[in-house]
């Protein structure tokens, strides 16, 4: 089969390549914002917001007397944009999403510009239109090995800045053997996994997995670094050091966070035949007063990264709906409890006396879950049973609700954490 996926490196360029890096991504930047003024201009006069062939068309006429450094740069970088900037308002228009908001000037990971055209990977190289060969910090040997035996195609490559470092992330369509699915034996193969704050997550089988939780550890530092910055002069020397110290440490906390789940997402995809999640509003607990918690974990990626490589590896993925009360409902007999408070981090059944910590009673109800909607062959031999009554969901692809109805329990009837114990 045939799939799409990202091979990101490490630049290494020379002065003048540092030079043309930064100005595709400020073209693309600055190509977004101007596209998105037309936008306001035209919601504000009620008319059609435009389309991104029609944004090229205008950019075309109005850059070769307002924007001279036009003909530096790759016609990709604008036009990308304008692609990027025509999705974000379609998202908005559907209610995804809020409307787009204008990029800023600045060391930040959200600014960057995608190329297409004559892409091509050497070794050690990476060759990138208008820009030219650049070393790369990291060995290209396995993407260099696909393209040769015609087992991968580069689609575009996307270039960014972080901090001081510069980065290309190569989309490409990679041939994959067909992953052969996994067996599901006994019911010890379908594996519950309960997200919460506490514990970055709590297995079915009892595992628990913490997160670093670079943010919170990092959170102390990144305020004085900030607070360094805002009595800087604007425009300074100094005030671009500050800024370039405190862009390193957010690199930082972004590396370490990708890396932990990179890593936990390959193991379960690749140790468990079937994984139960529960389909968390990421986007809604996002905006509440758990936010920076909530972002510091990385929910949504996990289950992005999880869905993907669960199809890589040939496992099962089956997300629970927000309407299944998994920390509410007694995982041994199938009693459905009122509202839990943080602070009770263990479950006590009123019918049937069980004591267990909350976050393994909702894991076990996830599997329970699971192998009541186990589809195919392998579902008799694994059994199938759940505790109380639950609707809907099933084996359907990972969906990601952006309403505010329903969404986790812990968090959404707004409890007060409870000695930093939170969910």
């Amino acid at each position: 089969m045939w799939v799409n996926q990202a091979f990101r490196f490490e630049l290494s360029p020379n002065a003048t390549q540092r030079r043309a890096l930064a100005q595709h991504i400020g073209a693309a930047r600055f190509a977004y914002n101007w596209g998105l003024e037309m936008a306001l201009k035209a919601r504000a006069e009620g008319r059609r917001l435009p389309s991104a062939p029609e944004l090229h068309k205008a950019w075309n006429a109005w850059k070769r007397e307002n924007a001279p450094w036009w003909t530096e740069v790759s016609k990709c970088a604008p036009q990308e944009a304008f692609r990027d900037l025509e999705k974000a308002l379609k998202n908005w228009q559907k209610g995804k999403s809020r409307f787009p908001r204008f990029k800023r000037k600045k060391l930040t990971p959200d600014n960057g510009a995608r190329l297409t055209g004559s892409i091509r990977v050497f070794s050690r190289h990476i060759g990138l239109p208008r820009i030219g060969k650049v070393k790369s910090k990291e060995p290209t040997n396995k993407l260099l090995k696909l393209l040769e035996e015609r087992k991968a195609r580069i689609l575009s490559a996307t270039l960014s800045r972080e901090a001081d470092r510069f980065y290309v992330s190569l989309t490409c369509e990679v041939e994959r053997p067909d992953p052969k699915p996994k067996e599901v034996r006994s019911e010890d193969d379908v594996v519950g996994v309960d997200l919460g704050l506490s514990s970055f997550a709590v297995l079915s089988d009892g595992t628990r997995i913490e997160a670093p939780k670079p943010l919170a550890k990092k959170l102390k530092l990144l305020k004085r670094r900030s607070k360094q910055l805002s009595r800087k002069e604007k425009g300074s020397n100094n005030s671009k050091k500050a800024a370039l110290r405190l862009a390193r440490l957010h690199r930082k906390v972004k590396n370490l966070r990708r890396d932990f789940l990179h890593q936990r997402t390959t193991w379960l995809a690749r140790t468990k035949p079937v994984i139960v999640v529960e389909d968390l509003n990421v986007r809604g607990l996002s905006r509440g007063w758990l936010s920076r918690s909530v972002a510091d974990v990385g929910w949504g990626t996990f289950l992005r990264m999880l869905e993907y490589k669960a199809k890589w590896h040939g496992a099962t993925l089956i997300v629970a709906p927000q309407s299944l009360p998994s920390t509410r409902l007694c995982s041994r007999c199938g009693h459905l409890h009122g509202k839990m408070p943080l602070s009770q981090r263990v479950f006590r059944c009123e019918a049937c006396g069980l004591e267990i910590d909350r976050d393994l009673n909702a894991a076990l109800n996830l599997k329970a879950y699971g192998l009541a909607h186990l589809t195919g062959p392998t579902a008799s031999s694994a059994g199938s049973h759940a505790p109380g009554d639950s609707s809907g969901g099933g084996t359907a692809p990972l969906s990601r609700s952006t309403s505010h109805g329903s969404m986790k329990q812990e968090v959404a009837h707004r409890h007060r954490p409870v000695e930093g114990r939170n969910r």
